[in-house]
């Protein structure tokens, strides 16, 4: 299979290292909603970080040694990229699981991201938005408002956001605040022990808050248990989540960069909802409207307008 692929031209090596990516990352969706009634979102969230940072460790040990003298000289902005790409984001997506469908989860955080990291970097980075990208944020917008609306123009005008879509749109700024501070990642940092760095991080912020819902002081999530019920469809959620969303994925996807370019691999983010939405309807049974459809028709097109003309806009889950 290696000899295979390794014989492929670099496009082709890209494009399935892209695919790759997109495919683990949509499962996250998939997991936030299948495991709600055996885990609780915060126990989640610390499960698979913990599990990646042991799995990418040997590929990053010998990157930490070399530049171990540098974490404390950029702990600050480890610490922020940790705090919201890593411990915030994929806990509010879990904790979103509880209250609304992975198809709406996919939909809603895959669109709503970029465009709060545009509009962040428009008011702090001064960058100027380019007419195809503001065309397609608009298209993005229509189709969120479309989806979240039922596709009555009528309940649109009183529109009101369930739990749901409340914790997948903190999920979404919290991750456009990364992708913004990513951009100022510390260049002397290896691409696999900044990663590493930021798995583990994040564990570790995390291991507070999951201590105090583990001891009852709180309970974030509709119908969460009361503690971890184990088996080995849990198990093997977290390590797909370990291994597959977050240690493989980054790396398929920092192959496909590579190989590819950032503006040309991240316009297959863009099929993050596609896949979410099939694996949905397969996995765990979820149904799919004319809304559906339509809105998430809008969001694609919206999203491959506005990444046509943005080199280097980061996305993953």
């Amino acid at each position: 299979m290696r000899a295979r692929f390794q014989g492929l031209s670099p496009v082709a090596q890209g494009i399935l290292l892209a695919l790759l990516a997109v495919v683990l990352w949509s499962g996250n969706f998939i997991i936030a909603r299948k495991v709600i009634h055996q885990v609780q979102p915060l126990h989640l969230a610390f499960y698979r970080w913990f599990c990646a940072s042991i799995l990418l460790l040997p590929l990053a040990w010998k990157h930490l040694q070399r530049e171990r003298h540098l974490y404390w000289q950029y702990r600050m902005p480890l610490f922020w990229l940790s705090l919201t790409g890593i411990a915030l984001f994929n806990t509010f997506v879990y904790v979103a699981g509880h209250y609304t469908s992975a198809i709406n989860m996919a939909l809603i955080g895959t669109t709503s991201s970029p465009l709060f990291a545009t509009a962040m970097a428009v008011v702090f980075l001064r960058e100027k938005i380019p007419p195809a990208r503001l065309a397609g944020m608009v298209l993005c917008v229509t189709g969120i408002l479309f989806l979240l609306s039922g596709g009555s123009w009528q309940k649109l005008l009183h529109l009101q956001f369930g739990w749901g879509d409340l914790w997948v749109l903190a999920g979404a700024f919290a991750f456009a605040i990364y992708n913004v501070l990513v951009r100022k990642r510390p260049p002397e940092l290896h691409p696999v022990s900044f990663l590493w760095v930021l798995f583990f991080g994040g564990t570790v912020l995390l291991l507070p808050f999951v201590g105090m819902e583990a001891m009852g002081w709180w309970q974030i999530g509709q119908g969460a248990t009361s503690g971890t019920q184990w088996d080995l469809g849990l198990v093997g959620a977290i390590l797909y989540l370990g291994a597959g969303t977050s240690v493989v994925s980054f790396l398929s996807w920092n192959g496909a960069i590579q190989r590819l370019g950032a503006a040309r691999t991240v316009l297959f983010g863009n099929l993050i909802p596609i896949f979410a939405s099939v694996e949905a309807v397969w996995l765990i049974g979820e149904t799919m409207g004319m809304v559906h459809f339509i809105s998430g028709g809008l969001v694609i097109l919206g999203l491959a307008l506005a990444n046509a003309s943005t080199p280097g806009f980061r996305n993953a889950t």
